[in-house]
């Protein structure tokens, strides 16, 4: 099927063209045009997006749930409920993110995310891998992990999560003082994997040879890490002073100050932030109680914390993400959907087919308003959701 996408504000990395249109041929972006350029009978089908933006999807790398389901869950059903409710916030891939619990629970997590990414009855492409959270995690950071599964890494039972997942295992996350994380590091390095360092003590020295080994992401900045101190930078001063390690940021204005936000940019730059949710299950839903993994999570205003008060994910969206870079942290609206696109896309390393709208990429785009509220998500060219008006 033949597409166009016509007088869009297209959202490209470096420029938002202004009255623009998008063809879209074999699921894929086939021409970028200034509105008129094309000839209208030459298309099935058109969309005319009335001035509103034209974006790439947005790819959420870290998240745990929403709309009452968990990763953890470990069925077919949770998974594609996600992706489901995700579609409406403008996320058109993501990871299933799952944390720390007993072996089997995670091994059930990993298998059944594998299998529902290769069943052939799947229509829903939406899930381009997992990411592992644990359990291979600083006690003291251990944020809302549970105690009692926390342990060091283990280098046969890492290949073992690696097989289970038939290859689909994108991010994991560890701390890179515990005894056996270097050569976990050494090893998921060669393996292609994207080794993210999260819920750690570590000291400055010891992040930086986590880095030599190949760490090259930050789990949810300054959550769950050892706070900077002048004569002791910690993880913090390892992270935000090499170009090597991209940071994960959760803007829902609850996990961290807009100020902390601010820091992290002008260190980095805004190829080297990615936007996550880390949503879980209370995520579209209203304030009560609901369970993280195994823990109990109580939500009030939005915001979700164990009994002990520890934050225990979010509820956040992607759109909102963006949104409140754009208004609270003062970041250019190309820039944001940077942050929530292309960058993650390169975390994964499907950059080159996903992330920015450019000729040859996977038709996944979205459209939204001023507002980033989504009345379009499209996958492979394949309209998966439309806002009822």
């Amino acid at each position: 099927m033949k597409i166009l996408i016509k007088n869009a504000k297209v959202i490209t990395p470096l420029v938002v063209l202004k009255n623009y249109s998008v063809s879209i041929e074999n699921k894929k972006i086939k021409d970028i045009k200034k509105s008129g350029s094309f000839n209208e009978n030459n298309f099935d089908k058109i969309i005319n997006v009335g001035n509103k933006y034209l974006s790439p999807g947005f790819i959420d790398i870290h998240n745990h749930g929403n709309s009452g389901y968990d990763t953890m869950n470990s069925t077919f059903k949770a998974i594609d409920s996600i992706a489901k409710f995700h579609l409406k916030n403008g996320v058109t891939g993501f990871l299933p993110t799952t944390m720390t619990a007993s072996y089997k629970k995670i091994k059930e997590a990993i298998k059944n995310v594998a299998d529902f990414i290769e069943d052939k009855q799947n229509k829903n492409s939406q899930v381009l891998g997992l990411y592992v959270e644990g359990p291979y995690f600083s006690q003291i950071k251990k944020g809302a992990q549970p105690t009692k599964y926390i342990k060091n890494p283990d280098i046969e039972e890492v290949e073992k999560l690696i097989k289970i997942s038939n290859g689909n295992i994108k991010v994991v996350a560890l701390a890179p003082e515990l005894p056996g994380s270097l050569e976990t590091i050494s090893y998921l390095k060669k393996r292609g994997i994207t080794v993210s360092t999260g819920h750690t003590n570590a000291t400055y020295s010891q992040t930086k040879v986590g880095i030599e080994r190949g760490i090259t992401q930050a789990t949810h900045l300054y959550n769950g890490m050892r706070e900077f101190s002048h004569r002791e930078p910690g993880v913090l001063g390892a992270i935000l002073t090499d170009e090597r390690v991209a940071c994960e940021i959760i803007c829902d204005r609850i996990h961290l100050h807009d100020a902390a936000i601010k820091i992290a940019v002008k260190m980095k730059n805004i190829n080297d932030i990615i936007l996550i949710s880390d949503a879980m299950m209370a995520t579209g839903l209203k304030d009560g109680e609901y369970t993280l993994g195994s823990q109990k999570v109580i939500v009030k205003n939005g915001e979700a914390r164990l009994s002990s008060g520890n934050l225990a994910g979010s509820t956040l969206t992607l759109n909102k993400a963006v949104y409140n870079m754009v208004h609270f942290v003062d970041i250019p609206l190309k820039d944001a959907v940077r942050m929530a696109t292309l960058n993650p896309a390169r975390s994964l390393g499907v950059n080159k087919r996903k992330g920015s709208i450019e000729i040859g990429k996977d038709a996944d785009l979205i459209i939204f308003d001023d507002n980033i509220d989504i009345s379009i998500a499209m996958v492979n060219g394949k309209i998966l959701y439309s806002k009822k008006k």
